[in-house]
Formats: C-alpha cells, structure tokens, sequence
C-alpha cells in the first residue's frame, strides 16, 4: 500500500484546510534550480528529546510539539492536529536511529522518515491498529506508479514499548533495524537498476497524523486501519531521541545538474550558502567556485547576490521591454557568470531577496505549503504567492540599460546644434 507521501497527498487535495503533515518537495532540483541543501559539518549529531533545548535544530508544524520524560510528544486531540518536525539540516548518506514509541488508535498513523528535494524517501510507519508489526518503504523521484516497495516487519508492541528504528543508508544499500536487528535490505540494484534508489541528501521528519480522517479519500482511511474516532483521542507517540551519523559532513550541498544522481551532488564549505531559509544573507561564494559551478548549480542562483546582478544586467540589455520582462522574470531560476556592474547590483539585490524568499513554492508545492527548511504546511500564505512575488521583484529592479553617452548626445548636443543653426540664420 502507499506511503506516508502517496496518501497524505491524496487526503491534502480533499481537505488542506485540515491535514497539515503532507510530504512534498517546496523546490525539485529535477525540475527547476533550487537553493542548495543545509548540511551539518558535524559527522555526529544527537538529540535528546527529553530537553526541549533539543528541538532548536527542528521545525515544528502541523501543532506543539511538547518534551518531556517521555520526549518529544505527538499529539491528536482533533480533526486536523497533525503535530510534525522536520530537521533543519540535510545528511548524505550515513545513519538515522530513532527511538519511539508509536500510537494506538484506530486510522493513526506514527512516521519517521527521511526525504530529498527530489522526493527520494526511506520510511517507518506504524498503524494504530497493527499491534506487532510496522512498515517499511522507500520511494525514488517520488515515483508513485506502483505500490509494492513495502514490506510489513515484526515488532513487539510497538504502542507500549520503546524501540530504537534504526536506517543504514550506503551508496549501495539500505538496511532497516529494529534494536539493533536487520529486519530488511535494500540493494541498489534492486530498485529499478538504481533509478529509483535514494541517493540524494535527505532530512528528517517526524510526525503523527490521522490517515483515518474522514475527509481523507476512501483508499488512505482504508489503509489507516478505518475512521478515526477523535472521542477516544487523544492519540499520542513518543519520541525520546534521535542521533544521525552523516557519512559525508559539509555545510552544504549543491544540486550541479536536473539528474537526481548521487555523483551530482557537489559538496560546499564556509562560502556556501548556510540556510535555505536565509539564503541571501549567505557569503559570496569565492570566485573559484563560482567559475567550476554550472547554471544548473543552486549556489548561483538568488543566494549570492553578485550572481543575481549579472543575471539581471544581462537579461536587462534586451532592446524589447517585453523581452526584458520575461528574460528577468526567468532569471530567478536560471543564473548567469561574470562581472556585473556596479549600477545594477543594489536592484539585483532586492530582487534576489525577495526571489529567494518566494522561491519554496516556485515549483508548484502542494497548497498547504511547508517550510523553507522542508517542514509540513506551515506557511502556506507565503507559499502560495511567492511565485508571482519572484517575477514581479525581478522584472521591476531589471529595467533595461542604456548606452549613457548617446543619451548624453541625444539629450543636449542635439538642442545646442539647433541653436547655432538659429543663430547662423539671424545673423544673415
């Protein structure tokens, strides 16, 4: 049966009003250039969810997510609670363990998972109903043409006990455990000759929702295990703490081309851009970098504001208004090299920023829009007019240039000629 990704977005398109814990990619680097990934220079990270100091590095969506002796606490109280974090940070292949103790109730469903901007995703999930067994899953380029990547694994009351979830993720495998034991193994080769195996930074997310809703469509709440009953609520889950060993530790990690490969991810340092969310307020990228990377690389995009002017100075030389308009507006997507004039860098500028802050939902994220940092449906205000926002901001700061000595010529020599000539007359 579908994943967490596949139903959730089904239940969105019928009530994104009351679902809020949906995966989706706010900007698909297959499908369009997209901000570099936040990483983490630190190979070791733990969180201990009994401090809610631990939450700092997390988004929180979808309701509070309070901590406790029990952790971090998920909660239905509801019709829409879907209580969800999301890591602010990205990892490139190494280790995810998570230990949580899942919620009972009928059409609850408890998540953790990781997920790319390119919808490649390695899941859990547990089903309220299910009291010995929960899923694994995991999707390549969000390809949902079939469902028989699952499997069922045994765990002992997974609503009552507290069991470390644990994936292992290579380039060439993936290994699901529960406390410690391999419950399944995932070779490259077996998805789909490799097309389809996650193989591109991920986050994490955490979450509780209600696949049972009954504003979801039949097949979720079928799924689910059936209707929710809110009455008997509330639903919780528990997580008490999460530790990431990141195989490849950088502060960044740049999409170079549209393919989805492993081998295109670019690693970057101290000069790249240090948060999605704030992408404008990142350093210049040394020009060493900035020479070796492609216009498909999201570090010269609308995150360093010298690449955002050439852009714009460029795309504004064209003689047709019309054509300035449409090849500024495309800019924000597309980034050009190279020296850009002084005149124009404070407009890019501005344009640049507000691109950036628009640019999560330039590739058409679902309505109920998330984070910049990849969270679930926490702002879907900003998500649903950022688009336009991009274009407008720059096509406005992108007014055409204009050679300054013919205007010079065109503005004064021309009536000064016209005088002598008047004088010349009189004078006869």
């Amino acid at each position: 049966m579908p994943s967490f990704i596949k139903f959730a977005a089904a239940a969105l398109a019928v009530a994104a009003p009351l679902v809020s814990a949906q995966t989706y990619s706010d900007c698909n680097p297959m499908e369009t250039t997209c901000p570099a990934n936040k990483g983490s220079t630190e190979s070791s990270l733990n969180f201990d969810f009994t401090q809610s100091s631990s939450l700092d590095q997390w988004t929180i969506s979808g309701g509070s997510v309070p901590t406790g002796s029990n952790g971090a606490e998920f909660t239905i109280n509801k019709e829409g609670d879907a209580p969800t974090i999301v890591s602010d940070f990205y990892f490139f292949y190494g280790e995810l363990s998570i230990e949580m103790k899942t919620s009972p109730g009928q059409g609850i469903v408890s998540s953790a998972f990781l997920q790319s901007d390119d919808l490649d995703e390695v899941d859990w999930e547990a089903l309220g109903t299910k009291t010995d067994t929960i899923e694994t899953n995991y999707f390549g380029k969000g390809d949902t043409t079939t469902y028989d990547r699952e499997t069922w694994v045994s765990v002992a009351t997974p609503h009552e006990s507290f069991h470390t979830y644990t994936i292992q993720w290579t380039k060439e495998t993936i290994t699901w455990l529960i406390d410690g034991n391999n419950v399944r193994t995932l070779n490259y080769n077996d998805a789909q000759g490799g097309a389809r195996f996650p193989q591109t930074p991920m986050n994490i997310h955490l979450g509780i929702w209600a696949g049972g809703a009954p504003t979801n469509a039949q097949g979720t709440i079928d799924w689910a295990g059936g209707l929710t009953d809110y009455s008997k609520g509330p639903y919780s889950m528990y997580i008490k703490s999460v530790s990431v060993k990141n195989t490849n530790p950088a502060e960044s990690y740049t999409w170079t081309d549209k393919s989805g490969s492993s081998d295109s991810i670019q690693f970057t340092g101290s000069n790249a851009v240090s948060s999605r969310s704030t992408t404008t307020d990142a350093a210049t990228t040394s020009s060493s970098e900035a020479a070796s990377s492609t216009t498909e690389s999201p570090s010269t995009t609308t995150e360093s504001t010298s690449s955002a002017a050439t852009t714009l100075a460029t795309k504004a030389s064209s003689s047709s208004s019309a054509e300035s308009t449409a090849a500024s507006t495309s800019s924000v997507d597309s980034a050009s090299s190279s020296g850009a004039s002084t005149s124009n860098s404070a407009s890019a500028s501005s344009s640049a920023s507000t691109a950036s802050s628009g640019s999560t939902s330039s590739s058409g994220a679902s309505p109920s829009s998330s984070s910049s940092s990849g969270s679930d449906a926490s702002s879907s205000s900003s998500g649903s007019s950022s688009a336009s926002g991009s274009s407008t901001s720059a096509s406005s700061s992108a007014s055409p240039t204009f050679n300054a000595a013919a205007s010079v010529a065109a503005s004064y020599l021309g009536p000064v000629s016209l005088l002598g000539l008047v004088t010349a007359l009189l004078q006869l």
